[in-house]
């Protein structure tokens, strides 16, 4: 028992959270190592919670995102949000790239953990959202393209990224 103990401890200490690292490893990707990368937590207000939740009807999991900004000689070009979203039975995490004018960039499915409905991940499906914003239409069928096996999954990613977009304004003026 005492050997697994220490491995859970110097993992901890000692290693990265794979979900940071896999957020950290895609905005990377998308930007290049010449950009810093900045962690950050921020805490949603009760009321923009609530208005949030019943404009995108879906909930967020906790009271507080993490976020990155992206920047490059003292000046900002993104940021990202991680969030999850509940899929058949697991939660979906997902990380949404933001242009400093509230414009999607990219997006990505950072873990997935439900036995079907993974083709929510693709990059051709997720590149759907580029350049949606708060005030696009986010309606599965129309402007969304539905995933035959992925209902669930379609619809869950599709309100949460709006979700997110919808947050964006009300606090890019408070991100670091």
């Amino acid at each position: 028992m005492k050997p697994f103990i220490l491995i859970l401890i110097s993992a901890i200490l000692f290693g990265g959270s794979p979900i940071k690292d896999a957020s950290e490893v895609f905005i990377t990707s998308q930007f290049g190592d010449s950009v810093t990368i900045k962690m950050n937590t921020l805490q949603l207000n009760a009321e923009v919670k609530s208005q949030l939740q019943n404009t995108a009807q879906q909930v967020f999991y906790r009271d507080e995102l993490y976020y990155w900004t992206i920047s490059k000689n003292d000046s900002t070009l993104a940021h990202a949000f991680l969030d999850n979203v509940l899929g058949k039975s697991m939660p979906i995490t997902f990380l949404v790239l933001f242009n400093t004018e509230g414009e999607i960039i990219s997006s990505e499915v950072i873990k997935y953990r439900e036995a079907y409905g993974g083709e929510v991940g693709n990059k051709n499906w997720l590149s759907q959202f580029i350049q949606f914003s708060d005030t696009s239409d986010y309606s599965v069928g129309k402007n969304i393209d539905g995933i035959s096996g992925a209902t669930i999954s379609v619809n869950s990613l599709s309100r949460g990224i709006r979700k997110i977009c919808l947050l964006y304004p009300l606090v890019k003026d408070e991100l670091k």
